[in-house]
């Protein structure tokens, strides 16, 4: 099997190929090669779409009951080899092998959802005499495939965000090409191998490893690729869509999520589902709770349960089943995190907890009197930092939450339900959690931001959807 190697190919239209040139893989805990993958350049990516092309019409041919057996088969792969994706993403990447465990069990999650959506891509018939004078006409839509999907997918969930690409795509009779992170690309390429084992037909699927400046333009632009379905950074985004053309985009760019607590809220609650939120996946989760408005009579006990809770918190070995916390995903990233606390430090902030920095790792950071203008609080940190913020109400902590240019997810803690629905109908955020962090979301949810955050809409019947273009069929009758 391809996990048994220590030097990765990629998969490209169903075969695997080798390079000479290379790009190694870290450890970001210690800086240790895993292994080194092809570096892909702009040929092989040409070839990928070349293959894709005839992919394709496959797929488009494929009976719905095939898709459902091989993407059903390739979860069943995963489930029998949980514990080698397991350890190949808590190896590549920052999660902890508990939070690699669960990822992998998303990832089958994910693929049964695409299963059986596959069964529900339906149409309606239209009424065409609602016209006066088209009595006489009949007649529907069906969904088709667009063709060729581009997938191009970030770090921090290496095996579970590229199943929300692949297996939306091909439940719907799309083609796909995976670029995965440079950094993190072996999960993506196990991926490949778990659908080659369940019977996938060759050039439906690519997995093609390489630097995203040598081949991300070519496939972003190539005019038989008909979307681009991006999750990343917001730079990198604009820059996609403003070289894509006339395609369909489908973009995650990330977050700078708030969470609300008011006087009712069980705090206890709160505050467990907060620290849990700011600092699962080393805070490297674009829904992880980044800035926390508190009603002013429950601000102090909360700072209090808080720094309390994430003192608690065990950051080290993220092999080890008692770690909380691992590094970040590189030492590099860890400076900047460093970096942009000290200067809001600078900046009259208080630090509560945390702030240190040993290589790639960074402790769990409390900050609390940071200006609202500051970089920390209006970019999307990507760490473990959160800011804490006292408010005289609801009213004031909407209009903060707002002031950022991102609205993925929010999280509001009340026990009144009309405030909910004031902070439901009020906050700039394309998912609100009532009692509990902005950092929930399950697969077959629709998930996906405003503003800065994005374009479009995830999860698997959503992702379908985007997919897919409706046909309408019409009838003129004697």
């Amino acid at each position: 099997m391809m996990v048994t190697e220590k030097r990765k190919k990629m998969f490209i239209g169903g075969k695997w190929v080798e390079k000479d040139e290379v790009i190694h893989v870290y450890d970001p805990q210690d800086n240790s090669v895993i292994t080194t993958v092809p570096k892909a350049s702009e040929a092989d990516m040409l070839v990928a779409i070349e293959a894709a092309e005839d992919g394709a019409k496959i797929a488009g041919n494929m009976p719905v009951h095939e898709r459902v057996i091989i993407i059903n088969k390739a979860a069943d792969y995963i489930e029998d080899h949980r514990d080698i994706f397991a350890e190949t993403i808590a190896s590549e990447g920052s999660k902890t092998i508990t939070e690699a465990r669960g990822e992998v069990v998303r990832c089958i999650n994910t693929l049964r959802l695409s299963a059986e959506e596959a069964r529900r891509i339906i149409g309606e018939t239209i009424p065409f005499d609602q016209m006066p004078g088209h009595e006489n006409r009949v007649g529907y839509y069906y969904h088709f495939p667009i063709g060729i999907v581009a997938a191009i997918t970030p770090f921090n969930d290496p095996l579970n965000l590229v199943a929300h690409k692949v297996g939306p795509a091909i439940a719907s009779g799309n083609a796909i090409i995976v670029k995965p992170a440079s950094m993190t690309p072996l999960s993506g390429l196990l991926l490949a191998e778990a659908f080659e084992a369940a019977g996938l037909p060759e050039k439906v699927l690519s997995v093609v490893t390489g630097s995203g400046r040598e081949i991300g333009d070519i496939l972003v632009t190539h005019p038989s690729i008909r979307m681009v379905s991006f999750t990343g950074g917001v730079e990198t985004g604009e820059k996609i869509a403003k070289k894509a053309g006339l395609k369909k985009l489908s973009m995650e760019l990330g977050s700078n999520s708030p969470a609300i607590v008011l006087q009712d809220a069980n705090i206890d609650d709160a505050v467990s589902s907060c620290v849990a939120g700011a600092f699962g996946a080393v805070g490297q989760n674009c829904i992880g709770v980044q800035r926390i408005f508190i009603e002013t009579s429950k601000f102090n006990e909360f700072v209090r349960k808080f720094v309390k809770e994430t003192k608690k918190y065990k950051t080290g070995n993220k092999k080890d089943e008692t770690t909380d916390m691992g590094p970040l995903i590189s030492e590099k990233e860890a400076i900047r995190v460093e970096e942009w606390v000290n200067e809001a430090l600078e900046e009259n902030a208080i630090l509560l907890t945390g702030g240190k920095r040993d290589g790639a790792f960074y402790t769990p950071t409390v900050l609390m009197n940071v200006a609202t203008d500051a970089k920390i609080a209006t970019e999307e940190i990507f760490g473990p930092v959160v800011l804490l913020f006292e408010v005289e109400n609801l009213t004031e902590a909407i209009e903060k939450a707002n002031q950022v240019n991102y609205g993925l997810q929010a999280g509001i803690f009340t026990n009144d339900i009309n405030l909910a629905f004031q902070a439901i109908q009020q906050l700039e955020v394309g998912g609100i959690m009532v009692n509990d962090s902005s950092d929930y979301r399950i697969d077959g949810m629709p998930f996906g931001g405003v503003k800065g955050s994005g374009l479009g809409r995830e999860g698997v019947k959503y992702t379908i959807q985007e997919m897919t273009e409706p046909k309408v069929v019409h009838f003129k009758l004697g």
